[in-house]
């Protein structure tokens, strides 16, 4: 989306352009928005809007940060599912070890936010790029990057562009292994790719580490899933000791792996090489699991459960029960055109259907909440409009408010400016202002 504010900094002024900001009402910074008491279905707030459950984004960091800590492995929490500076600072301020960003434009929104350690989890392309990623860089001489590299091409692009200038920071290169995207598919591969960046290092260009990304190999049959996740682990862990061998002990490494659904499989697949390592750090990337959903992380913590893998302090934990879905969508009943029938004012625009569509949760009226929604379905969006069935008899009128779960925080945030925490009265509390570009 475009966003109004990209080029602003500290505290903007919000007004009625963007989503939820009350039509008519004067312009505000970003910091007073919050406790007016506004509410999104008090007839207030223009709908439709995106909104965060204060306490269950907090309640979902304490699980998260629990887990790691008890399992004494990092996280550098993915960026690329809020794009909100606020939120990627209090991760980093619960505990996160750093940030992990998907492209050079989303590093940029993260250094001029003073956040400083990176994982650049991602290849970038090709020379062109590289020196993008250095004329980037070479205004933050205290940044701390690490980029994925999965080809040799890369590696000397890289190479290159560093080679160029003498006003960068240190480069961090991860080898990275992969399967169903990007990644050296063997150790061979992988191979090949550490002998050209061992071959070019320098004081600003090193090897720092290995990574994965675990969360593309997975497939429709769970079991097969969890052969290609545990087969793409042991790949990556035996890849450390050769680079061990490769560099010596005096050298510092990273391992990096980990979304938000098979963490546990890495945890469980590469904690046995790193402790064995003498100076080496695990660090998880899982980012959208601090945000939830209705959808496709509800499948996948039911996944977790049932083959026991949120283990932390000795027990084993229901991850369904301890993590909360905190995203919503808002929106209005525009139509009831024919029994069985509502059309809500939110679509494609406001809400993502990549990973599932929307689910009606309840129905509001006249700044109250009136019913659940039990047996509403979206069918299908289009641009601004939910088609909405509704069981026959069900008492839903134009001008009503629909509170939506969502499926796949990734890809519905980024419709979204604004994102309006509330209390749990749902009463706006904060405004995070996100930056997509």
């Amino acid at each position: 989306m475009s966003d109004l504010h990209a080029t602003e900094t500290g505290n903007p002024l919000i007004d009625d352009r963007i989503r939820g900001f009350p039509p008519g009402h004067a312009p505000l910074p970003l910091d007073a928005i919050g406790g007016r008491g506004w509410k999104p279905y008090d007839g207030r707030m223009a709908l439709p809007l995106i909104s965060l459950d204060q306490r269950a984004f907090a309640g979902n960091v304490e699980q998260m940060m629990a887990y790691v800590k008890d399992r004494r492995v990092e996280i550098a929490p993915h960026a690329k599912t809020p794009m909100s500076t606020a939120l990627s600072g209090a991760l980093l301020a619960a505990g996160a070890w750093g940030t992990t960003v998907a492209d050079i434009r989303q590093a940029a929104v993260l250094l001029k936010a003073s956040q400083r350690r990176l994982i650049l989890a991602n290849e970038i392309g090709g020379p062109a790029a590289a020196r993008r990623l250095a004329a980037l860089l070479s205004g933050y001489p205290e940044a701390e990057v690490h980029v994925f590299v999965d080809s040799v091409a890369l590696a000397e692009a890289l190479r290159a562009a560093w080679a160029e200038r003498a006003d960068l920071p240190p480069l961090g290169l991860l080898v990275e292994f992969g399967a169903g995207r990007a990644g050296a598919r063997s150790i061979e591969a992988a191979e090949a790719i550490l002998d050209a960046i061992l071959a070019a290092e320098t004081a600003t260009f090193r090897l720092t580490g290995i990574a994965a990304y675990e969360g593309a190999a997975a497939t429709a049959d769970a079991d097969e899933t969890l052969r290609r996740i545990d087969g793409l682990m042991q790949m990556t862990a035996a890849f450390l000791p050769k680079v061990r061998a490769r560099i010596g002990n005096e050298r510092p490494l990273l391992v990096t792996a980990g979304g938000s659904v098979f963490f546990d499989r890495v945890v469980e697949g590469l904690s046995g090489a790193v402790a064995a390592d003498p100076d080496c750090r695990l660090v998880l990337r899982s980012g959208a699991i601090f945000f939830h959903d209705h959808g496709i992380y509800e499948r996948g913590l039911a996944g977790l459960d049932a083959r026991q893998g949120f283990s932390f302090g000795g027990a084993i934990h229901s991850a369904a029960k301890g993590f909360r879905p905190a995203l919503r969508v808002w929106a209005e009943v525009l139509s009831r055109p024919e029994p069985g029938l509502a059309i809500c004012g939110m679509g494609l625009r406001d809400v993502a259907m990549d990973q599932g569509l929307p689910r009606p949760l309840a129905l509001y009226r006249d700044g109250a909440r009136l019913a659940d929604l039990a047996g509403a379905e979206v069918q299908r969006l289009n641009d601004q409009h939910a088609f909405v069935t509704v069981p026959a008899g069900s008492d839903v009128a134009v001008g009503d408010v629909v509170e939506f779960g969502i499926s796949h925080p990734c890809t519905c945030l980024d419709r979204h400016a604004i994102l309006y925490g509330l209390d749990p009265d749902h009463a706006v509390t904060t405004a995070y202002l996100t930056s997509f570009g």
